[in-house]
């Protein structure tokens, strides 16, 4: 890894008017080059259309029309900002819903572009989709199942969204994939506590970067979104963070991170959760399949 500086832009969408988001993200990329020397640029979860798309009577026309306000990628969500990274010499983390092959089928994705304005590696498709969202619990989205690590000039990026941050798994898989910076554009509407816990327990966890850029403002269902964008390290030390306005939040990333406990200290970096796991706990149960001891007010009946 090398140094380099992360910025993220959070601002609220015009719902549904992909050209409309597409022309401010461009604004904010310009500004996120000019005002902060951004390497890498982050945008937040779905930010060409917003989250929730309009609800339409059946779920069959709502992921329909979404279909149809998108495009596969590359297209016509992905170009105008490949020809801004290159036209700006500035990587881009660029999260949209995107078409599968058929009508029916719409992924919550997220695509890394480089500073030449090609897409570097794989598309990430949301593997853990929000239980509404979710198509099985009557959502929109199909979910994927392939984590995705792309290789960068500076760093090994691993890709995930929103509610993928909640499972510590996840980020550990991307780590001994070789991310060194985990980034989680997101459309977060729980508390901010529960949004700041579970940054900060990941990026400590796995001992990563990790980059968790939030949408503020409306989408189409009157959903709020509170922003909050916040930049931490591998030891858990919140680098920047953003209010909950329209706002560009950055930081350097040092690529030597783990030499002391906490920032300000020359206390020495003695462990290594990676390192130090105790793999015969978890051969047995970690991929069991299984529920919370407690219930939740509702449970969604995923249609398998």
């Amino acid at each position: 890894m090398k140094s380099f500086v992360v910025a993220g832009c959070q601002f609220a969408v015009a719902p549904m008017d992909v050209e409309a988001n597409i022309r401010k993200a461009i604004v904010f990329l310009e500004r996120a080059v000019h005002e902060h020397g951004a390497d890498l640029v982050v945008f937040p979860e779905a930010i060409t259309t917003g989250f929730t798309p309009p609800p339409r009577p059946t779920q069959e026309e709502t992921v329909a029309a979404l279909w149809e306000a998108v495009d596969c990628i590359p297209g016509k969500t992905t170009l105008p900002i490949q020809e801004a990274a290159a036209r700006y010499g500035v990587s881009v983390i660029w999260p949209t819903y995107s078409r599968g092959n058929e009508n029916d089928i719409v992924y919550n994705s997220v695509v890394a572009i480089g500073s030449d304005g090609k897409i570097l590696g794989d598309v990430y498709h949301k593997t853990h989709p929000f239980p509404t969202e979710r198509k099985e619990g009557g959502g929109w989205t199909t979910a994927g199942n392939k984590a995705v690590v792309v290789e960068t000039p500076f760093a090994k990026i691993g890709l995930s969204l929103c509610y993928d941050g909640d499972f510590p798994e996840f980020s550990i898989v991307e780590t001994l994939m070789g991310a060194e910076v985990i980034v989680r554009p997101s459309s977060l509407l729980r508390s901010y506590n529960v949004w700041a816990f579970t940054n900060f327990a990941r990026a400590y966890d796995s001992h990563v970067y990790y980059v968790a850029v939030n949408a503020v403002g409306q989408d189409a269902s009157g959903n709020n979104f509170f922003g909050s964008s916040m930049i931490i390290d591998p030891t858990g030390w919140l680098l920047a963070q953003a209010s909950g306005n329209e706002e560009i939040v950055s930081a350097r990333l040092d690529p030597d991170p783990m030499r002391f406990h906490t920032h300000g200290t020359r206390t020495p970096m003695l462990f290594d959760h990676m390192e130090d796991r105790n793999l015969e706990v978890f051969r047995e149960w970690i991929l069991k399949e299984g529920k919370a001891p407690f219930e939740p007010s509702r449970r969604i009946p995923y249609k398998r």
